[in-house]
């Protein structure tokens, strides 16, 4: 069986890591433009945090370690279903007999003038990343024109380093796609108070060259603003122009199936580019984010081997450190008519927003410094309930009374012997067998660690 993967993203390496898994005899084939890494830690190689090996998801050893033909300089250029086959920019061609489609996304340039000049970058690339690298530093003047989610990971990464950093926003709110107004305006507070500037509502006229090799933003009130970096980021957009005309159904993304096919069932799409299953709504949609990757991959690989694994949908989720305000949204929070809980204190600033559908809850909204959030339980047993759709019944009131209160009813409700039951595969998950010069991590169990997880506690010692 030949199984083909394009794109060397998280999707197409879980995958393949799960297709030799499932089958060591499967012989399997990755093309892919450029190297196999993880877009999602490129931040961390921006801040210095981390050197550019850490981003990678497997090297040449990796790939001849798990006998696969990684093609990772070439493009495919056509895909012909029909006849199960391949043409790469090379000119050559390639048949398979199972194909995952896993070639991500690209971010929009607006139609502004001087967009497409010197200094002025998407930042979505691990090139892209190498340049930013080697100009940014301590003082640098950056200026973000779009304050969304895959702008603010950059721009935290930058704030880490110095950067003096500008974020320019149409909507009349930062993280649109994320938070509330109500939670963008103390997101939005918390950036200016850091010494970031914030302009919301605000439009982009042109980007132009100064005497100095700097940048002017000019925006349509006339102010202008001047940078040594300009990063765009106004959005993504699935990579799809690969299957136009080939039969394969298109609508925003590939449509898939809940067991990642698309309508020719030995062709498979997952990732960024792929529309599957939503956990909320039942419908399709596009969920650009790594876990929703990993979960695809996963699936799309086990299916790929014969098995038959239904995908129950994908949780979308945003979880983002703000110059150190923790920002996360889960499911259904623009709660569009449905009753919402919220709880805010300005002055920390906390808020915490959970959306009701009767007597479930099907969104929420987290932001607050870490020890208010991501260093409690409540983020995980709030998105345990969300993703499970537990029915609280008479719990409602109480947590409705006692907002803090998340975890009676999250026990109460059995969800985490839900959680611990279900898996994508069937199986416990492992990760990726990748690891920079053959590094693994180190574990230092506590005792607080073996009372939880032991099924046996040793009652004396608690």
């Amino acid at each position: 069986m030949q199984h083909v993967i394009i794109g060397g993203g998280p999707a197409g390496m879980y995958a393949l890591d799960t297709i030799r898994k499932l089958d060591e005899n499967a012989s399997i084939t990755l093309i892919s433009d450029e190297p196999a890494y993880s877009r999602m830690a490129l931040p961390y190689y921006l801040s210095r945090e981390i050197p550019e090996e850490h981003v990678l998801l497997g090297d040449e050893s990796f790939f001849q370690e798990m006998r696969v033909d990684a093609h990772l300089t070439k493009r495919v250029t056509a895909i012909d279903p029909e006849q199960k086959g391949l043409t790469l920019d090379d000119a050559s061609t390639l048949n398979f007999d199972m194909l995952l489609i896993a070639t991500g996304s690209s971010p929009t340039r607006p139609g502004i003038p001087g967009v497409g000049g010197p200094k002025v970058t998407t930042l979505w690339n691990l090139q892209e990343s190498r340049d930013v690298v080697k100009q940014a530093r301590d003082g640098t003047n950056v200026v973000f024109i779009g304050a969304g989610f895959i702008g603010f990971i950059v721009l935290n990464a930058l704030y880490k380093i110095g950067c003096q950093l500008s974020v320019i926003e149409i909507q009349e709110q930062i993280l649109p796609r994320m938070l509330d107004r109500s939670s963008g305006s103390l997101a939005e507070r918390w950036l200016t108070d850091k010494g970031i500037a914030v302009y919301t509502g605000a439009t982009v006229t042109e980007i132009s060259d100064l005497s100095d090799h700097r940048k002017a933003v000019r925006l349509s009130d006339g102010r202008s603003l001047t940078a040594d970096l300009v990063i765009i980021s106004t959005g993504v957009r699935p990579n799809t122009d690969l299957v136009q005309g080939s039969g394969i159904e298109v609508k925003e993304g590939i449509l898939v199936n809940d067991r990642l096919q698309t309508n020719f069932p030995f062709i498979y799409a997952g990732g960024d580019v792929a529309q599957g299953p939503d956990l909320s709504t039942g419908r399709q949609a596009i969920h650009a984010i790594q876990p929703t990757s990993v979960d695809h991959g996963r699936v799309a690989g086990a299916n790929m081997v014969g098995q038959t694994v239904r995908y129950p949908g994908s949780l979308i989720m945003n979880v983002l450190d703000v110059a150190g305000l923790h920002c996360s949204s889960f499911g259904l929070w623009q709660d569009d008519g449905r009753e919402a809980l919220v709880l805010q204190n300005p002055n920390r600033p906390i808020y915490r927003k959970v959306v009701w559908e009767d007597d479930r809850i099907v969104g929420a909204i987290f932001i607050g410094p870490a020890e208010d959030t991501a260093m409690l339980t409540d983020l995980g047993m709030v998105k345990g309930l969300i993703q499970t759709k537990a029915s609280l019944g008479a719990w409602k009131g109480h947590l409705k009374k006692y907002p803090l209160d998340i975890r009676r009813p999250y026990v109460a409700s059995r969800v985490a012997e839900q959680l611990l039951r279900s898996t994508s595969l069937g199986r416990p998950s492992t990760d990726l067998r990748f690891r920079y010069l053959g590094l693994k991590p180190e574990t230092r169990p506590t005792e607080a660690h073996h009372a939880m997880i032991s099924t046996r506690p040793d009652v004396e010692r608690l």
